[in-house]
């Protein structure tokens, strides 16, 4: 049987989560907590073989709860599930040592298979997530998304440059550069000057 304890702040989704596990003959729904407040106490009462973990949760969140439970005990495996599919959350599950990710919206047939699939030592992930993972890992390919002069403002923007001096140094104006800057953070799905500065100190930089 594999053992399960799930993570969620709303009480709907733990209570389909426990009537679809109890109809597996081959898991066992031990547990169940809205937060990761106690989440070392938990995971040593019950030792689950797998944790169901939500990352949106008040007071202690999934990505704090899922370090925890990863520096004091490694043999639990933690299939990270939410509704957004984001992706820092996402990298942050995964530099944090979650075992897989899938989106709420899964059908419980997927939901199901992820869970056998890291129990098995697999490493779980809904189609969607591993498309914008596989692009994190290949910058060459999110550089030849970016145009010449997108490149441009990036190397300049990650210099420190204001959007001012920017737009005199290219020698354009200051809401062309504004544009630039909107797809910069849309092709590389970032949503910040951060974001957009890391990814090129990560992939661009000589």
């Amino acid at each position: 049987m594999i053992r399960i304890f799930a993570y969620d702040d709303n009480p709907e989704r733990l209570h389909s989560l426990r009537i679809l596990i109890e109809l597996s003959e081959n898991m066992e729904y031990i547990g169940e907590a809205p937060n990761c407040e106690s989440v070392e106490e938990e995971m040593q009462q019950y030792q689950p073989d797998i944790v169901l973990m939500d990352i949106n949760m008040p007071g202690v969140d999934g990505i704090e709860g899922l370090k925890i439970i990863k520096s004091r005990f490694p043999q639990i495996k933690v299939l990270v599930q939410t509704a957004f599919d984001d992706s820092e959350k996402i990298f942050r599950s995964i530099s944090g040592g979650a075992s897989g990710y899938i989106l709420k919206s899964d059908n419980p047939r997927r939901i199901l298979q992820a869970i056998e699939e890291v129990y098995e030592g697999g490493a779980s992930m809904n189609p969607a997530i591993a498309k914008r993972v596989l692009e994190y890992f290949q910058p060459t390919a999110g550089q030849k998304l970016l145009t010449q002069k997108e490149q441009e403002v990036l190397k300049l923007l990650s210099g420190g440059l204001s959007y001012k001096m920017i737009a005199d140094k290219l020698e354009i104006s200051y809401s062309t550069v504004n544009t630039h800057i909107k797809h910069i953070y849309n092709k590389l799905h970032v949503s910040s000057l951060g974001e957009a500065v890391s990814w090129y100190f990560k992939n661009m930089k000589e």
